[in-house]
């Protein structure tokens, strides 16, 4: 169960990693357009697990790569962005989300069924 500080702490690092990945370091990632669903905050503050879905890519394995090389340099961006507001810069570490992926698949499948509706 996270703490209200926990949750205010995920979200301010999820907007301003949001920022760092749509502005600051776009030349990255080319046209893929990075959404960050979730960020995970330890009790300690220490460490943030962030989980990336990518769209309009089709490897997202090298993009996570890229993404965890340049962890570093993520981490840095957003102790320059929150200084003024929080002690502590966590760790990061990224996560790939295909959950977006799987709901349109799903969506596919279901849409693509014909299923007979019930006469009532």
């Amino acid at each position: 169960m996270d703490t209200r500080r926990q949750l205010k702490y995920a979200k301010l690092i999820q907007k301003e990693l949001s920022e760092i990945f749509q502005r600051d370091k776009k030349s990255l990632f080319g046209n893929a357009f990075v959404t960050i669903t979730r960020v995970e905050v330890s009790p300690d503050l220490a460490l943030a697990k962030i989980h990336l879905s990518f769209m309009l890519v089709d490897d997202k394995v090298t993009m996570m790569q890229i993404t965890q090389e340049n962890s570093k340099v993520f981490r840095q961006e957003l102790g320059a962005k929150i200084r003024n507001v929080a002690r502590i810069v966590p760790e990061l570490a990224f996560f790939l989300d295909d959950s977006a992926e799987y709901a349109i698949k799903m969506d596919n499948l279901i849409s693509g069924l014909n299923i007979p509706k019930a006469d009532s």
